[in-house]
């Protein structure tokens, strides 16, 4: 086990203990902040420059500060140097409001060992089960005051999900809209096969997490013959599909092999996103 790490712009690499943010923040008071887990892989930190516009997307969305570019980099770097690179890591870059009574954008980067539970789920799969979140599906983006597809330090409701899921006996959840229509797990985004078409929701039209992992995959779905779309699926159209996944940073890509106690067939196409992907398949 390698120990985790943290680091701060302009102090490097902290001691284990050590305070790097103020207990008045308003990251900790309010969930007032923007987080980035990118999967570090043979040392590097894979879709770098994706995870990092993404991050500047949401901040402009929210009005949040952020440090240059070469700054984040920097600290990224700083972070990772020595890790060993036969160890996946899942490295983490979090930036809040800062101090309450005002001051500049706390920003920190944590690496530590990817979770055996990712790598497990990305070998074995995950049982899902359909939970109502309680908004229509177009109705996010249409709220101005809102800003919809940022990933928010404010996780009270995945949390609450993953807890749901955990007592449910199931391994996650996919939200499911007032209108009917699957949008997103807590944690990942949801893609799925029907014939040769691989499909994940339309971000822009739903406000769901813009997932790197996603967009990658679907921007390489010709190399494996298949085309790629957005659609909204109802669960009707997810157990009528030909594959069912969950797409994330740490994961990468975990095959839906249960839903709603329904159990699915193993598709033979999971071993071939995978290696897409960069993952070894066991």
């Amino acid at each position: 086990m390698v120990a985790t790490r943290v680091a701060v712009p302009g102090r490097g690499v902290v001691p284990a203990g050590e305070a790097v943010l103020r207990g008045d923040d308003r990251g900790v008071l309010h969930g007032d902040g923007l987080f980035e887990t990118l999967h570090l892989r043979g040392g590097q930190p894979w879709l770098r420059d994706a995870h990092l516009a993404r991050l500047r997307a949401g901040a402009a969305a929210i009005g949040l500060a952020l440090p240059p570019t070469e700054v984040l980099v920097e600290l990224l770097d700083t972070v990772r140097a020595g890790w060993p690179p036969e160890v996946e890591g899942a490295l983490r870059l979090v930036c809040t409001r800062g101090p309450e009574g005002g001051g500049p954008t706390t920003v920190y980067a944590t690496l530590s060992e990817v979770p055996a539970a990712a790598r497990r789920a990305r070998r074995d799969g995950v049982t899902v089960a359909t939970l109502p979140l309680g908004v229509a599906a177009r109705s996010r983006p249409e709220l101005g005051w809102l800003p919809a597809g940022v990933k928010s330090i404010s996780y009270a409701a995945s949390t609450a999900a993953r807890r749901w899921a955990e007592q449910a006996g199931v391994d996650d959840v996919l939200w499911v809209s007032t209108d009917g229509y699957v949008l997103e797990a807590p944690t990942a985004n949801v893609v799925w096969l029907t014939g040769t078409t691989l499909c994940t929701v339309p971000a822009a039209e739903t406000g769901v997490l813009p997932g790197v992992t996603a967009h990658w995959l679907l921007n390489h779905a010709d190399e494996l013959g298949l085309t790629a779309d957005e659609r909204l699926p109802t669960p009707a159209d997810l157990h009528k599909a030909d594959a069912v996944w969950l797409t994330s940073s740490l994961r990468g890509l975990a095959e839906v092999t249960a839903l709603d106690k329904a159990p699915r067939p193993h598709s033979p196409l999971t071993p071939a996103l995978l290696t897409l992907l960069g993952f070894s398949v066991r």
